[in-house]
């Protein structure tokens, strides 16, 4: 894709000429909202709640741009957008419309917040002056690989990957809005078409069990967990002696184990790597105790995992 003088990088840099700021709820208040009000009129309205809205409302430039990139849907009582946008650390991220429930949507929530977080957290306790490669792998919107960019500079070369298409879509158009277009976009099975040797690795992939498989949301497994193991074990082989993984995701808790970890126990006792491995969010997805393979679950929770090869 083309993304030189797309519609959707005009919109975004014409939200960013306006200040706009919006933060991505969770599905379950995304929709208490809507349900106070679905029209729209603002621009956070119609980009960050996905309201209805009528194209007299929009500003004829911006009202171009959603049309030229044929994101403006018919909704029967006016218009919605096929695109949200959010903004995190300074930057603008589009991604997919609201409900994301298309087996190739990309999401952007509080996930993506905390995952960061995460990162700028671990980062400063790393010399990033020995940094030349870095990798997003399952980048979505590309928030994670574009976060370490922001924070480490220009001399680190980043690549953003992903299996879906959609996803690579979305974080190309995301590199342009933020000046970013050296950024290297990749289609890869996580690691499998990436670079034999990285300095630094970070991920934020789905960990939940969808019955739908969608690509954002199934973590694959009968716990939700083997992409993040995968993950963890393709790090291993292709990290630089002294690099480094940032893992956030999901683990189910049941009895008061927390399965993930018990399934990383042979990495978290290896003496060639240093890990650290802890809980962010006690509770998350909460509803999805009420599906099966949840029923035996005590909660689901987040978890960060910091590996670096020795």
């Amino acid at each position: 894709m083309n993304t030189d003088d797309h519609p959707l990088v005009r919109l975004g840099k014409l939200l960013q000429a306006r200040n706009y700021a919006f933060v991505t709820v969770t599905p379950d208040t995304h929709l208490r909202v809507l349900a106070r009000q679905n029209r729209g009129i603002t621009l956070r309205d119609i980009f960050g709640w996905n309201k209805v809205f009528h194209p007299a409302d929009l500003h004829p430039e911006i009202l171009q741009c959603v049309e030229g990139a044929g994101e403006a849907k018919d909704s029967g009582d006016g218009v919605r957008s096929g695109i949200r946008a959010s903004t995190l650390g300074g930057q603008l991220f589009l991604h997919s419309a609201f409900p994301t429930s298309a087996e190739d949507a990309v999401f952007f929530g509080p996930d993506s917040y905390r995952f960061v977080r995460l990162i700028e957290e671990v980062l400063k306790g790393v010399d990033t002056s020995k940094l030349k490669h870095a990798a997003d792998i399952g980048c979505g919107s590309g928030v994670g690989g574009i976060a370490v960019r922001r924070l480490i500079g220009e001399t680190l070369e980043v690549t953003l990957s992903d299996i879906n298409e959609s996803a690579l879509r979305f974080a190309r158009l995301n590199c342009k809005i933020n000046d970013l277009c050296d950024i290297r976009i990749a289609q890869s099975d996580v690691l499998s078409g990436l670079p034999d040797t990285l300095d630094l690795i970070v991920s934020n992939p789905p960990y939940l069990v969808d019955t739908k498989q969608r690509l954002y949301r199934h973590g694959g497994g009968p716990f939700g967990f083997d992409l993040s193991v995968r993950i963890v074990d393709e790090s291993i082989q292709h990290l630089r002696t002294g690099g480094s993984l940032i893992l956030y995701t999901g683990t189910v808790i049941v009895d008061g184990h927390d399965l993930l970890r018990e399934a990383l126990k042979p990495v978290l006792s290896n003496p060639y790597l240093s890990t650290s491995y802890s809980e962010i969010d006690p509770d998350v997805f909460g509803t999805e105790l009420e599906w099966p393979p949840y029923h035996f679950a005590d909660r689901i929770a987040v978890v960060a995992l910091h590996l670096a090869k020795r």
